[in-house]
């Protein structure tokens, strides 16, 4: 790749990769305006319109587009709790419930209110926040 040391043994793989250091989006949603840098998102977006959901939970009936959401549910039949954090002994079963908690850690408020300018380390406390607006 011209972009990054990566190789690739074949043009295809490599042209499919090249489109992560490029603004291009050449697949089309056929049912509203998306647009995908591959073929394989493509796919699972076109299931929203479909109502397709392939990949079904063992332990439960619930079933998702894509086997990453499964995965990630499945957690919640477990006591797998692979994201630990380095600053207390805290483990969770999301990682973006892990990046959350770190916040308690680090003091980082990203949600800002636009009516008063609080701000909150947490999306659902701004949203609780902004309800007295």
């Amino acid at each position: 790749c011209a972009h990054c040391p990566k190789a690739f043994r074949d043009s295809s793989t490599l042209t499919a990769h090249q489109r992560i250091h490029s603004v291009e989006r050449p697949f089309s949603c056929s049912q509203c305006p998306k647009t995908f840098k591959y073929k394989k998102t493509l796919a699972v977006h076109q299931r929203i319109h479909s109502g397709e959901r392939p990949f079904t939970c063992a332990h439960c009936p619930k079933a998702f587009r894509d086997s990453s959401t499964l995965t990630a549910h499945q957690r919640i039949h477990s006591v797998e709790r692979p994201f630990s954090c380095s600053q207390c002994p805290k483990t969770f079963r999301d990682y973006s419930n892990l990046t959350s908690h770190q916040r308690v850690h680090t003091g980082e408020k990203p949600y800002k209110c636009s009516e008063c300018g609080k701000t909150c380390s947490q999306k659902r406390n701004l949203k609780r926040h902004q309800r007295i607006h």
